[in-house]
């Protein structure tokens, strides 16, 4: 009664409500004329997980958070993607993730033994997402010292704290997505994780899920910290088709299901559809039905109109029990017209033959008048043996000196090579980065089941702040997608940008394998001829037989023939 009523009461109520939810779906044109969806489910706590003291979890999954307590956790970051982002033609993503698995931790100072912690805390996440993080060892495990810095709340920047691995062979599956949607407040039964089907989310070009945790500021004085759990799903649906350059989609084209209720724990619930013009020509989008507001806003480096429908909104289900939003819009005809990012970049493996080879990575600053610096990361098994004397820089000709490098070698079946380069990138260029190997022969029993499809290298880090074309100003993040807060910007003349580069498939001296079969068949077929015959031969028994005197029939055969006069047989 007391909750229910507006006396003090009610306030005392809403002071224990510490945490809150706030959902949206932000959906994106790409230039290709396939349709981006990101989901974003933040969910946001003002408790001290680190002392452990917490025993009433509401909206914060409680595997979560127990997990940060118990093993000191100040930041985790994991992404399961299935796919490629193809920035050269998609654009920038709002959150990019390499193929396959990627992981990497931040541990509190109080922890005394960093790698046990790690290992535990794979093998923990392992179970909970169905995931073969269990498989992440020393070998494929690196310490960076420049990249990937904390997101959230950090008193100090100790690398040693630091864990990154990625498994690029990590295939991702239902058995992914339905113990990341039991992590949500409301699951799948309502709000926009309605739309979360796993028939039509992995029937895409690309499909990528990440949680993220991190400490935040609880207030602008931030003297309190608060805890932010973010779990992000990105698709990419391919809907183009060549008649006419037009396609036309809706919600229920996408997802095959409409939203009809919100999640009742949310407190802000959003879609936002990207309908900025997509070429010189100005086209406008038309959506249907009419949003709730527009919101203008410059994201990455870009000005964007977004339509936005808020869920929570009494006006928006009234004149229909669900929501099916549609877009029309038209495909810029002319390929060369597509808006070109200003950092993008590739890498591909040359050479031939299986002895040694070359990784080439080209990274392109499309700007027309600003250079900027970016921080490169590789990370390369132990089994291509890095030649670093073979590192080349070359940018418009000429060769290009980091302003920073740092190498560690790798050690056989212990750990891999990792290469870490600060590189300033000229205005309209293109640098590439080239570095010769030397191919492994491994031990026959380090070979996977199936050796001749080659084995994975993971992808390349690229991070840099990015100078933006179009003048950035204070972005009210109540109203924009969240998305644009987990890297904020210092200032407004550049915003943060990391970007991962292909996987690579490299092939190594693979032995014949088919040959043990071969000579098992063909020594047992000689063992069983030979020695049979040679044993049949040594034990067998040969006896003399004397001829038989005839049985009872021809004795009485002769007794009849004997009576006709006939001779006996």
């Amino acid at each position: 009664l007391l909750a229910a009523g507006p006396g003090p009461g009610r306030a005392g109520v809403e002071r224990e409500r510490r945490d809150a939810l706030r959902e949206e779906l932000l959906l994106s044109p790409l230039p290709t004329g396939d349709v981006a969806a990101t989901f974003q489910f933040r969910t946001r706590w003002d408790a001290d997980l680190q002392r452990g003291a917490v025993s009433h979890y509401r909206l914060f999954p409680k595997a979560l958070g127990r997990l940060v307590a118990a093993l000191g956790v100040r930041e985790l970051h994991l992404a399961l993607t299935q796919g490629f982002w193809r920035t050269r033609y998609w654009g920038q993503p709002p959150l990019q993730a390499p193929a396959g698995a990627e992981l990497w931790v931040w541990f509190q100072p109080t922890v005394t033994d960093v790698d046990k912690a790690w290992k535990e805390l794979s093998n923990i996440l392992s179970g909970i997402f169905c995931a073969s993080l269990n498989f992440i060892d020393s070998t494929n495990t690196v310490i960076p010292t420049a990249s990937f810095k904390p997101l959230g709340l950090a008193n100090g920047t100790d690398h040693h704290l630091l864990r990154y691995a990625v498994l690029p062979r990590e295939v991702v599956c239902t058995e992914n997505l339905t113990p990341w949607k039991k992590l949500l407040p409301c699951g799948s039964k309502a709000g926009l994780a309605v739309l979360l089907k796993a028939e039509r989310l992995f029937h895409s070009s690309y499909h990528s899920q990440a949680v993220h945790i991190r400490p935040v500021c609880r207030d602008a004085s931030c003297l309190a910290v608060s805890w932010e759990l973010r779990q992000t799903l990105t698709v990419v649906f391919d809907f183009f088709s060549s008649g006419q350059g037009k396609k036309d989609w809706s919600l229920f084209k996408m997802f095959s299901r409409t939203l009809t209720d919100t999640c009742p724990l949310a407190s802000q619930s959003k879609v936002y559809v990207d309908i900025s013009p997509k070429n010189k020509e100005k086209e406008l989008l038309e959506v249907s039905p009419a949003p709730t507001s527009i919101h203008e806003a410059i994201v990455q480096g870009d000005k964007k109109t977004y339509a936005v429908y808020d869920l929570l909104s009494p006006s928006l289900f009234n004149t229909s029990r669900s929501l099916n939003v549609q877009l029309k819009w038209k495909r810029p005809q002319d390929s060369s017209e597509m808006p070109i990012p200003i950092l993008h970049a590739q890498r591909y493996v040359a050479g031939y033959g299986l002895q040694t080879g070359e990784i080439c990575t080209l990274i392109y600053n499309t700007h027309p008048y600003r250079a900027f610096p970016v921080i490169l990361l590789e990370t390369v098994p132990w089994y291509l043996r890095l030649y670093v004397h073979t590192l080349t820089i070359i940018t418009k000709g000429k060769e290009n000196k980091p302003s920073y490098i740092h190498y560690q070698p790798a050690q056989d079946r212990r750990r891999p090579h990792l290469l870490e380069m600060l590189i300033q990138l000229p205005a309209n260029s293109v640098t590439k980065i080239t570095i010769q190997f030397e191919r492994a022969l491994l031990k026959w029993t380090e070979y996977p089941p199936d050796p001749n499809h080659g084995f994975y290298v993971g992808s390349s880090v690229l991070s840099a702040l990015v100078p933006s074309v179009t003048a950035m100003k204070d972005v009210d993040v109540e109203q924009s997608p969240l998305f644009t807060s987990l890297f904020p910007s210092s200032d407004g003349s550049s915003y943060f940008v990391r970007l991962y580069t292909e996987p690579l498939l490299v092939n190594l001296p693979t032995p014949d394998f088919s040959m043990p079969y071969n000579v098992i068949c063909l020594t047992c077929t000689v063992v069983a001829v030979c020695y049979g015959s040679f044993y049949n031969l040594l034990t067998r028994t040969f006896h003399v037989e004397e001829p038989s005197r005839g049985g009872l029939a021809k004795r009485l055969a002769n007794v009849i023939r004997k009576f006709r006069g006939v001779p006996p047989l």
